[in-house]
């Protein structure tokens, strides 16, 4: 039997320190009550302060690793975090959607690591919009949205891009309103989110647990409005769960719904 939960795919990174990437996609997606398949994309030397290094693996390597989940598992939606290259990704992307069209994809651009490691250069601006074209949503956080664009500006970059898909900017690096999230539609809508900062600890990895929870709440029949709006709530429990750079997923039921 399969699982009665919606499934869904996390391709990412193997962070040992389990803060980021697919360990931390997969706590995420337990919390919220979906079941998560994880995708392996690369491994990286790491704990919640430093970075060492990372081994990537190819296009070819990640989808024999997604093609027997889809065979087995009824997946609506994916989730894409580390990956080597915008290349490798719109590879892979495409090669998922000729095997389920419907499928919906959500990208996590993750350039740089919260330890510093920089993994990737400022994308080409023809082949991100051919990759976002691809894609459901995109979920950068200002410093990623400021490098995927010509402007220098998070919020114009973010504008241009949602005209490709839907665009999720994160705020917790925003300068004057630390928080506030802004969710461009593909449509032209803008809707804010604002934020707050008391209790609330930064955590490696919550640009991760964020995109997974909407990935989850997606998954689960939300509308994309409310599942950005239950992941942000959820990823501020997570920020506020202790102290350290290492947030705690709660477990208990999470009593609102996607309805």
């Amino acid at each position: 039997m399969t699982p009665n939960r919606p499934s869904v795919i996390s391709i990412a990174g193997f962070d040992p320190s389990a803060g980021a990437g697919i360990l931390a996609d997969i706590k995420t997606f337990e919390a919220n009550r979906v079941y998560g398949l994880g995708v392996c994309s690369a491994i990286t030397y790491q704990d919640d302060q430093h970075f060492r290094g990372v081994n990537w693996l190819t296009a070819e390597e990640i989808m024999l690793q997604v093609l027997v989940l889809l065979n087995r598992f009824d997946v609506k939606f994916v989730k894409i975090g580390l990956i080597e290259s915008l290349d490798s990704a719109l590879t892979v992307i495409r090669k998922i959607k000729k095997t389920v069209p419907e499928i919906q994809i959500i990208w996590d651009p993750i350039l740089k690591a919260s330890a510093g490691f920089e993994f990737h250069s400022k994308p080409g601006t023809e082949l991100l919009q051919e990759l976002c074209t691809e894609l459901f949503l995109i979920t950068p956080n200002i410093p990623e949205a400021v490098e995927l664009g010509e402007s220098g500006a998070a919020e114009q970059n973010a504008t241009e891009l949602s005209r490709y898909c839907n665009v999720f900017l994160k705020g917790g690096h925003h300068a004057k309103k630390t928080g506030e999230d802004f969710l461009y539609h593909k449509q032209g809508k803008r809707i804010s989110f604002g934020g707050r900062t008391f209790d609330v600890k930064p955590k490696h990895g919550s640009g991760c647990v964020l995109s997974a929870a909407i990935t989850a709440w997606l998954a689960k029949g939300a509308v994309l409005e409310k599942a950005c709006l239950l992941a942000k709530d959820y990823t501020l429990r997570v920020l506020e769960s202790n102290d350290s750079l290492l947030g705690y997923h709660a477990m208990e039921d999470i009593a609102y719904t996607a309805h």
